[in-house]
């Protein structure tokens, strides 16, 4: 077997070490105020966007608005999402929806702007087949996949619950969207969104994950509800 210089075996993999300021921002407690902010934006976007989809109505952070008629839960935002219903039309007809319509429309209209001329904005074949089956069949399934997907996203973002796993949900809605040629604000949730992903040990600390991580564990390391149980008699560690 070849070595190297140091004596070391040249298939043994060599571990860079970090600098000092990326081990304390994604995993240092001391910055986890950071992504309590980045956390907090990212999670009352997806709530808003989603609240709409399943409520009906609209949210605000501006608790003494709660009363209007236009922050209620009975509003018509959720028809053709999750329920059916009628809706107006802007030639002031009405129109009937059905459960998952709204993202039928979604896809019928990216399919519509994004596959014409030279440079389309949907670039993927591959996307166009998928929107091309979203509209025609799994649309009644994704309607309310996504409304209801979006509000627990947001929640758990806020709450700093299993941050860095809705974080990389909520990218790969964002990322669906972009595919289909719709920008908007989804860049910069997709920016905010990988940076959380890279912090998930700290992310979390002024959170749920700061309670929940160590009970639950990684997959490469046992929490304490997976752990093995303790016989009653405790072992003194020692160091060296």
């Amino acid at each position: 077997m070849a070595s190297t210089a140091n004596g070391r075996p040249s298939s043994t993999p060599v571990y860079i070490e970090e600098p000092g300021f990326s081990r304390w921002l994604f995993g240092s407690s001391a910055a986890g105020w950071i992504w309590l902010v980045a956390r907090l934006w990212l999670g009352w976007e997806w709530l808003q966007a989603g609240w709409n989809k399943v409520f009906g109505g609209n949210i605000t952070w501006k608790v003494w608005d709660w009363g209007s008629s236009a922050y209620s839960l009975t509003g018509d935002g959720n028809i053709g999402w999750v329920r059916s219903g009628t809706v107006p039309t802007e030639e002031g007809g009405q129109q009937t929806m059905q459960v998952g319509d709204a993202v039928a429309g979604f896809a019928a209209g990216a399919l519509e702007r994004g596959t014409a001329g030279d440079h389309p904005d949907i670039a993927y074949s591959w996307y166009v087949t998928w929107l091309e089956w979203l509209r025609d069949t799994g649309h009644t399934f994704f309607g309310p996949l996504v409304a209801i997907g979006e509000v627990v996203i947001g929640i758990a973002l806020i709450l700093g619950l299993f941050t860095g796993i809705m974080a990389f949900l909520g990218a790969v809605l964002n990322f669906s969207f972009v595919f289909a040629g719709s920008a908007g604000v989804n860049p910069a949730m997709i920016v905010v969104s990988m940076f959380l992903i890279l912090a998930w040990r700290n992310a979390g600390w002024y959170g749920l994950d700061r309670y929940v991580l160590p009970k639950l564990g990684t997959p490469w390391h046992r929490g304490e509800v997976f752990g093995p149980r303790s016989s009653g008699k405790r072992s003194r560690v020692t160091t060296t």
